[in-house]
C-alpha cells in the first residue's frame, strides 16, 4: 500500500510540474503530439510492411480463381435469388437435429404484422 502511494505521489508531481509550454513546443513546424503520432505510424508501417506484402502477393495469386468462381456462380446465385424473391418474406434459417437447414416462408399475416403502416420511426 505504501508503494502505491509513493508511485501516485511521483506521478502527480510529474504531471503538476510539467510546464504547459512543453506541450506546445514545436519541432520542424509540428507539435510533439503530431511528431509522436508520425513516429508511431512509421513504426507500425515498418512492422506490418512484410505481412501486408505477403497478403498482397496471396491476393494476386487468388484473383484468377475468385474471378472464375464469380463468373461461374454469379448466374446461379442470381437465379436462386430470383426464385426466392424478397428475403424478408422468410424466417431466419433453422437447422434440424439431422443437419438439414430449412427456410420457412412467413404467412401473409406475419408479413403484415411486421410492416408498419404510416410513419416509420427512425
Amino acid at each position: 500500500m505504501k508503494h502505491t502511494a509513493t508511485v501516485f505521489a511521483l506521478t502527480a508531481a510529474l504531471l503538476v510540474g510539467t510546464p504547459p509550454a512543453l506541450a506546445q513546443e514545436e519541432q520542424d513546424g509540428r507539435s510533439l503530439m503530431e511528431e509522436g503520432a508520425q513516429l508511431f505510424w512509421d513504426g507500425l508501417r515498418r512492422e506490418l510492411g512484410p505481412a501486408l506484402e505477403g497478403l498482397r502477393d496471396r491476393a494476386d495469386e487468388m484473383e484468377p480463381a475468385l474471378r472464375d468462381f464469380a463468373e461461374r456462380m454469379g448466374p446461379a446465385l442470381a437465379d436462386i435469388l430470383d426464385k426466392m424473391g424478397d428475403l424478408s418474406a422468410y424466417h431466419p434459417p433453422e437447422m434440424l437435429p439431422n443437419g438439414d437447414i430449412i427456410l420457412r416462408r412467413k404467412t401473409p399475416q406475419e408479413i403484415e404484422e411486421e410492416s408498419p403502416e404510416g410513419e416509420i420511426e427512425i
